[in-house]
């Protein structure tokens, strides 16, 4: 279809233009709000700056489609094939998402706030900056993303695949991680404040210096994963397995590590301070020099500054 005539039809008041043909089309600073475009072909589409929001674009095909700085607030794009798709700085603010294809797709700095994502897959996408604020993502792919310094304050992620995915200094605060696979994630200098990561997988994760204050990381499994440096004041951490985790210098105030196993764990130097360590596994661990003042070791016993563990350590 002729890029010209289906802009004259929009504005004679026609809606409707399912499954048109637009590959390579020039449609850059058009305003086609609204607009029916189910199923279309967008291949390789210029829509910069393009006003398509409450467009239907279920099942259109935007692979490679510059959409950067687009207005697509609130459009309709169930299964979308958004592969490769330009949307640096575009707002999809309250988008309907679900099972799109956005594999490495540019979403730098993209509104993505409140918008459904649930089992979409944003493999290799590049979400650096991204706002995705209360936003859901439940079973979405996200493994190999770079969410740098993203925004993802209250963000559903619950049994999301972020394995490998880079994380630094992103904003989890609160952040639904329920059964997220963080595998080998970097989620240096992220702020996990609240969140909820009960039964998450972090093995390998790199944690260090994140501020996990608060979270819940019951049943979590972080075997080898690094929280140097890592605040997790009153985080709770019952069941967890932390074996062969690196928590020196870390910040476990208050924290219960109730029947945790922290075999061969290093927590030299670390504030176990009030900490509750009741049956935890601390076989092999590393205790030089932690603060262990009036925490409650496996045996149900409060132990002063500094205590000889030798029969929890072995």
């Amino acid at each position: 279809m002729d890029p010209q005539e289906l802009v004259r039809q929009y504005r004679s008041g026609d809606r409707g233009f399912s499954r048109a043909y637009l590959r390579c089309a020039n449609l850059s600073g058009i305003d086609l709000k609204g607009i029916n475009l189910y199923g279309a072909n967008l291949f390789e589409a210029r829509l910069r700056q393009a006003d398509l929001s409450r467009a239907n674009l279920s099942g259109a095909n935007l692979a490679c489609a510059d959409l950067s700085g687009a207005n697509l607030a609130q459009a309709y794009c169930f299964r979308a094939n958004l592969t490769g798709a330009i949307l640096e700085g575009a707002s999809l603010a309250g988008a309907n998402l679900v099972g799109a294809n956005l594999t490495g797709a540019n979403l730098v700095g993209a509104d993505l706030a409140g918008a459904n994502l649930e089992g979409a897959f944003l493999f290799g996408a590049d979400l650096r900056r991204a706002d995705l604020r209360e936003a859901c993502l439940r079973g979405a792919g996200l493994g190999g993303a770079d969410l740098t310094r993203a925004r993802l304050t209250h963000t559903e992620l619950c049994r999301v695949g972020l394995g490998g995915a880079s994380l630094v200094g992103a904003d989890l605060r609160g952040a639904d991680l329920r059964q997220a696979n963080l595998h080998g994630a970097n989620l240096e200098e992220a702020n996990l404040a609240r969140a909820n990561l009960s039964r998450a997988e972090l093995q390998e994760a790199n944690l260090q210096w994140a501020n996990l204050g608060e979270a819940d990381l019951s049943r979590a499994d972080l075997l080898g994963a690094r929280l140097g440096s890592t605040d997790l004041q009153k985080a709770r951490l019952g069941i967890a397995n932390l074996q062969w985790v690196d928590l020196s210098r870390a910040n476990l105030l208050e924290a219960d590590l109730s029947q945790a196993d922290l075999a061969w764990a290093i927590l030299f130097e670390s504030c176990l301070c009030k900490a509750r360590l009741q049956e935890a596994n601390l076989h092999g661990a590393n205790l030089r020099r932690a603060n262990l003042k009036d925490a409650i070791l496996p045996d149900g016993r409060k132990k002063g500054w500094f205590t000889n563990l030798k029969r929890y350590t072995g």
